[in-house]
């Protein structure tokens, strides 16, 4: 997919760049798979701020996504692929022999007129299809990976991203994770054949402060520039450099310093991510 740039007419528009959107063919029009999610603005119930420089953004509709895959043995046909405003990759309108029609996230290679199918085994091994780790070949790259048995796919479902089966052992199939972590998942999880679509995604330059005001995304302010009391890296006689380690303004070291909590899958993990 090209990257589209554009005529310095403006300083913004200088290094602002985009993806093109030859590869868009619908706009969304089935409106049974849209529906309107309440904006928090990085706040939880009691109206509290818990995740900061949030925004509302501009408004737009989620579209309802099948991670679960779970139309067994019934054949869809791509009609169309189409933008979601609430994710970095493309997603593409599936309508099944039966009348139903669903979303689910585009495979590289998967195009308008292609069919796809999912199913617990003996099927095809092709771009689109889904079925148990148990019934991909070792070697063949995934996505939308179940974590738990039916739950819908977790793992792997960002632009251009994608993992591989690596072998298997005893009930646990093994898996390398686009970080480089190779972990245990459970033979009976469901997950995609290929990888996600976009992948030129991570080249793009917002190019403007307004840009990122539409996507939700508020200014933040430098600690250094604070006040002592509103950040341990303020005050001081003019421009000071840092004292110390960089620290979040409650006191947690910023880099390096591991928050990950033990968790009982932990020791589902063979080995951590590439630094």
């Amino acid at each position: 997919m090209a990257i589209k740039t554009y005529k310095p007419y403006t300083p913004s528009r200088r290094f602002m760049s985009n993806l093109s959107s030859s590869d868009i063919t619908a706009k969304a029009s089935v409106r049974s798979l849209l529906t309107k999610l309440k904006v928090t603005s990085g706040r939880n119930n009691n109206g509290r701020i818990t995740s900061r420089h949030k925004e509302g953004g501009a408004k737009k509709l989620y579209r309802i996504i099948d991670f679960k895959r779970n139309k067994l043995n019934i054949e869809g046909i791509v009609k169309a692929i189409e933008y979601d405003p609430f994710r970095n990759c493309r997603i593409a309108l599936i309508a099944y022999v039966d009348g139903e029609k669903r979303y689910i996230l585009q495979p590289n290679g998967l195009n308008v007129g292609d069919k796809i199918l999912s199913a617990d085994e003996g099927i095809d091994v092709k771009v689109g299809y889904s079925m148990k780790l148990r019934a991909i070949p070792i070697g063949t790259i995934i996505h939308n990976i179940e974590l738990h048995p039916g739950a819908g796919g977790q793992l792997v479902r960002s632009a251009g991203a994608s993992a591989q089966l690596m072998g298997r052992e005893g009930k646990y199939s093994i898996i390398k994770m686009p970080s480089g972590e190779m972990r245990y998942i459970l033979e009976e999880c469901r997950a995609t054949i290929g990888s996600i679509g976009n992948e030129d995604y991570m080249n793009i330059s917002i190019g403007k402060a307004g840009r990122a005001r539409h996507m939700g995304i508020r200014p933040q302010t430098r600690g250094s520039a604070m006040n002592p009391i509103d950040h341990p890296h303020g005050g001081g006689e003019g421009k000071t450099g840092s004292s110390g380690h960089p620290v979040s303004p409650w006191g947690t070291p910023a880099k390096g310093y591991k928050t990950r909590r033990k968790k009982s899958s932990d020791r589902l993990i063979i080995s951590r991510k590439k630094k």
